[in-house]
């Protein structure tokens, strides 16, 4: 009998796929390459020295410690950290509201696990964040999708939505991955009403927000809901979940999540069955680092470097791009959103733009509808100024080559 792999795997595997922007990355590690295609910080930005100095403190302090299992919960100085610091800012919670994670990825597969089941909807933005499908694919997720505009998720609609009884909403209201839109105070206090109103999960994915470059700090969701409620600790209908990857190192894989106690623990035995804790040396470095003030120190300087290259992606855009070609101003974070011309495949455009050597995420896979083919998104934070400018220089020859192309084909 001959021995067949595809014959083995389970059925859930098949809504398994591979991510697009991971794909375009293999193609994109050549040097002469400019990249606006992966999710990636600017590794010059990494505080190698303040974590190597951590690292080899804890490791003459308390080294036995660090290499040891931890509890599944997570360090516990670092748990007592998160509690304090929400709570300081308006979210009254205790450390047995706080899980530990792999990274803010693995907070959005536990999610899945707990509360999805084969055929269950789930609510998200369209569009929305490629990797939290990913995740949720795999549980047998199907999708309602609620438009965003520049303001973030439209509430016109929404209560339509909900009334369908989806399983949760997925929502990341900060400088939004990859539409870099940021949800206004106003869509966030209807969204939480309606949210409660229905009895409808809310999970509030926040990875971006100390990645903030003009105006002013939002509340978040969790924090108006826990107003609305007037309660401690906090128990309401959202989970929120952040990283230490944008500020600190995304090599550490340390995230964390935020809920009621209840859904805490649901999340606590999922986690188990994965990869029992998160690494202990990790958190402990995070620990180190997050407590001292340092991150707030550093994230200043993330925050400058950042704001210069979406500035210059801006006026090279404006310089390059024709008229008829738009494109988001986010606040902060890391990504802006091209809507090209009606009619135009991005993903035409990309295999024009690897001939000029440059790189882009088409958007239709943030779509769970296949739409938005005339979309893409461009990654500002991990290219030099210089290549920056070189990068959009490139893409718009690419670009003004395919609309040319485009009306030559266009009868008279």
């Amino acid at each position: 009998m001959t021995f067949s792999w595809s014959e083995r795997f389970a059925e859930r595997t098949i809504h398994m796929s591979s991510s697009a922007i991971r794909e375009l990355l293999k193609i994109t590690e050549r040097p002469d390459f400019i990249s606006f295609a992966g999710g990636l910080p600017a590794p010059e930005v990494f505080p190698v020295a303040e974590v190597a100095e951590a690292a080899g403190r804890i490791l003459r302090e308390r080294g036995a410690q660090a290499l040891q299992y931890g509890a599944t919960e997570g360090y516990r100085p670092l748990r007592e950290w998160v509690a304090a610091r929400m709570t300081g800012e308006g979210l009254p919670i205790t450390t047995e509201n706080v899980l530990i994670t792999t990274g803010s990825q693995q907070a959005l597969d536990l999610v899945g696990k707990i509360l999805v089941d084969p055929g269950s909807q789930v609510l998200v933005e369209s569009p929305t964040y490629l990797a939290a499908l990913q995740a949720w694919n795999a549980y047998g997720a199907e999708y309602a999708q609620a438009p965003a505009d520049g303001d973030g998720m439209r509430i016109v609609g929404l209560e339509r939505l909900l009334r369908a009884g989806p399983r949760f909403v997925y929502c990341l209201p900060n400088f939004q991955n990859p539409g870099g839109v940021t949800l206004t105070r106003e869509r966030r206090e209807r969204l939480v009403a309606l949210a409660e109103k229905h009895g409808v999960p809310v999970v509030e994915d926040d990875p971006y927000r100390e990645l903030r470059f003009d105006g002013e700090h939002l509340p978040r969701l969790i924090q108006l809901d826990a107003a609305r409620r007037d309660e401690a600790p906090y128990a309401g209908n959202i989970i929120y979940t952040t990283t230490f990857s944008k500020i600190l190192s995304p090599g550490l894989r340390v995230g964390w999540v935020i809920a009621a106690r209840e859904a805490i623990a649901k999340l606590t035995q999922a986690k188990q069955g994965t990869d029992l804790h998160t690494p202990t040396f990790n958190q402990m470095i995070a620990y180190e680092l997050a407590s001292t003030g340092f991150l707030e120190r550093h994230a200043k300087i993330i925050v400058q470097a950042y704001r210069e290259r979406r500035d210059v992606m801006l006026a090279a855009l404006a310089t390059e791009f024709p008229a008829s070609v738009t494109w988001t101003h986010p606040q902060g974070g890391m990504f802006l959103w091209v809507t090209l011309p009606n009619g135009m495949d991005a993903a035409d455009l990309l295999r024009d733009a690897i001939e000029q050597k440059v790189a882009f995420v088409p958007g239709a896979p943030f779509h769970t509808d296949g739409s938005g083919a005339n979309t893409l998104r461009l990654n500002f934070s991990n290219a030099s100024t210089e290549m920056i400018s070189e990068g959009i220089q490139r893409l718009g020859v690419a670009l003004r080559a395919r609309l040319a192309r485009q009306e030559e084909a266009v009868p008279a």
